[in-house]
């Protein structure tokens, strides 16, 4: 395992980070001695950060990954998140507070390594309904009882000693702002061989549904870490979906008839030359791929069983793709992948 400084944190993250969302499913239906045995392998080959989030499975995630690590006596770093809904427009900064208290219940710790913003920014009315997180307005950000005053609130308590947010694309201004205020110290955005924009200017000929707008530098120069999820765009950049157009039985459902399944699946199938038999699989690929940004600091896996994390850990150490294989990925995106 390669390591990596997490912005101007101090924190000395492992490359490869430990994703514990439903998508892959593992820690929300495996069995205790299921996950252990994961998380107990994850721990010997050197993974040192655990992505966690109050709203992975209403708090089971949390709870599980809190019994585990107990069990297994061990204490990586760990982040988790709160989510701001609609309910809690009021008092945001009392919501982060209380989240927080309930969060580390759960985990059984004192304090979080890294406490996140699961909203990401918005200038636009937040739109939130129901169980919606998706946004959160600046105002709701940095306005009076807002999600900066509870981060300060928590941070100034010891509950936890970082704090940062998520980014969810055509938000480039947004981030920028939250990142000036010097007190955010990590974000988390997607960044895939399907949408580079986190990582560079969108690529001539490319069309993307959300321009992430080259955060990732931008996080860089205020000293801000990058965590990057979803590195394999929600599972389709591997050689079974390529082949198959399955997914693990354990991910979050997905419909194979709807026009967004078939797209991406078209997506992925078009960068199918970069599974190299002997070298690499896709999946390692996009991983490579990811970690050849010098403002990554850790790819964050969504591991389903043991077999997921034993071929994603090596992805860590095999270095860029070569500049013959960017090439062919360069021409994939200016055909916008041969998509109309």
């Amino acid at each position: 395992m390669k390591y990596r400084q997490a912005g101007n944190t101090g924190l000395r993250v492992s490359e490869i980070g430990f994703g514990c969302g439903g998508n892959a499913g593992l820690m929300l239906k495996g069995s205790a001695p299921d996950r252990q045995r994961v998380i107990a392998r994850a721990l010997e080959l050197g993974i040192n950060y655990f992505d966690n989030a109050p709203d992975y499975g209403d708090g089971l995630s949390e709870e599980n990954l809190g019994k585990d690590l107990k069990a297994l006596v061990a204490r990586p770093i760990v982040v988790t998140k709160v989510e701001v809904r609609s309910a809690d427009l009021g008092d945001v900064a009392g919501h982060v507070q209380r989240s927080t208290e309930a969060s580390l219940k759960r985990l059984g710790l004192d304090v979080v390594d890294i406490l996140q913003i699961h909203n990401g920014p918005t200038r636009l009315q937040h739109g939130l309904q129901g169980r919606s997180y998706t946004q959160l307005g600046m105002d709701d950000y940095l306005g009076p009882r807002g999600a900066l005053e509870g981060l300060q609130r928590v941070l100034r308590d010891g509950k936890a000693r970082f704090a940062g947010f998520i980014c969810r694309g055509n938000d480039g201004d947004e981030v920028l702002e939250l990142l000036g205020t010097g007190l955010f110290h990590m974000i988390n955005v997607p960044y895939t061989l399907m949408n580079p924009t986190a990582g560079r200017a969108k690529p001539e000929g490319l069309k993307v549904g959300r321009d992430f707008g080259a955060v990732i530098e931008a996080a860089r120069g205020q000293g801000a870490g990058v965590a990057v999820y979803s590195p394999l765009a929600g599972g389709f950049l591997t050689n079974q979906c390529v082949a198959k157009g399955e997914h693990h039985a354990w991910s979050r459902a997905q419909d194979p008839a709807s026009q967004d399944y078939r797209r991406n699946l078209a997506m992925a199938r078009a960068l199918a030359f970069l599974s190299q038999l002997g070298k690499h699989s896709l999946a390692q690929a996009a991983t490579r791929f990811v970690l050849m940004h010098p403002g990554v600091s850790v790819v964050l896996g969504g591991f389903s069983d043991l077999a997921q994390l034993e071929h994603a850990v090596p992805a860590g150490c095999e270095g860029p793709l070569d500049a013959q294989l960017m090439a062919r990925v360069e021409n994939v995106w200016k055909s916008n992948f041969g998509l109309t």
